[in-house]
């Protein structure tokens, strides 16, 4: 199994995934993760484990600094908002 030791491509930093970018809008709106959870069809941990992921990938320490971090890249264009919401 591969640890966060073996460089950048444990997480393949870079843009976030589609699935990624969904949990991301989500929390940024203010879900819990059980909420998250429910609305994707998916576990609770598996929300838990999608934010750990997400937050060493972009660079972030909580949900306060994702909000913000999706804000910005809302504001500059760099991925669309999604038509759910």
């Amino acid at each position: 199994m591969r640890s966060k030791n073996d460089g950048e491509n444990y997480y393949n930093f870079g843009k976030p995934s589609p699935r990624q970018l969904r949990v991301i809008e989500l929390a940024a709106q203010g879900f819990k993760n059980n909420e998250i959870a429910q609305e994707l069809g998916i576990g609770e941990h598996v929300v838990r484990n999608y934010m750990s992921v997400i937050f060493d990938k972009i660079g972030v320490n909580n949900r306060v600094e994702l909000a913000l971090w999706y804000e910005a890249r809302l504001h500059e264009g760099s991925f669309p908002a999604s038509e759910n919401t």
